[in-house]
């Protein structure tokens, strides 16, 4: 891969090439909805959206926010990671977390959590190789209201 690739915050004018990935990840999202998320999301202090952009193409993105809970301290959490499969093993998600980790680290967090699919095989080596290490395998429930 020859082109460089940079890490900028994300625009409301990147909204057809979010959609277009998270597709890729079989959640199809409509341009003018992921505009309105977008919107809805930019500014806020304790989230964090960056875009990884080769030749002047969004190729992945990376949503982070400040957690605080009640049965742990307060850390940051990767809400999601998506990079374009062409661009993939060529290092872009690694630049993704890395931003994402400094960041938690400015705010003096002490630690970083993502969460990923169990049938995301190939994240599950990635997360590793960055020196996350796994605390629990857990079940993810919905209810329509």
């Amino acid at each position: 891969m020859s082109a460089v690739i940079r890490i900028r915050d994300v625009r409301v004018g990147d909204a057809a090439e979010l959609a277009q990935l998270v597709g890729e990840l079989g959640y199809p999202t409509e341009t003018p909805l992921m505009a309105a998320r977008l919107s809805a999301l930019l500014g806020r202090e304790q989230r964090r959206i960056r875009v990884a952009e080769r030749g002047g193409a969004v190729c992945g993105w990376v949503e982070a926010g400040l957690r605080l809970t009640l049965d742990t301290d307060e850390r940051v959490e990767i809400l999601a990671l998506i990079v374009a499969e062409k661009v993939r093993q060529h290092g872009v998600g690694r630049l993704l977390v890395t931003d994402i980790e400094q960041w938690a680290r400015a705010l003096g967090m002490t630690s970083l959590v993502v969460r990923s699919n169990i049938l995301r095989d190939a994240s599950h080596p990635f997360y590793r190789q960055l020196g996350f290490e796994q605390r629990k395998t857990q079940h993810y429930y919905v209810k329509a209201l």
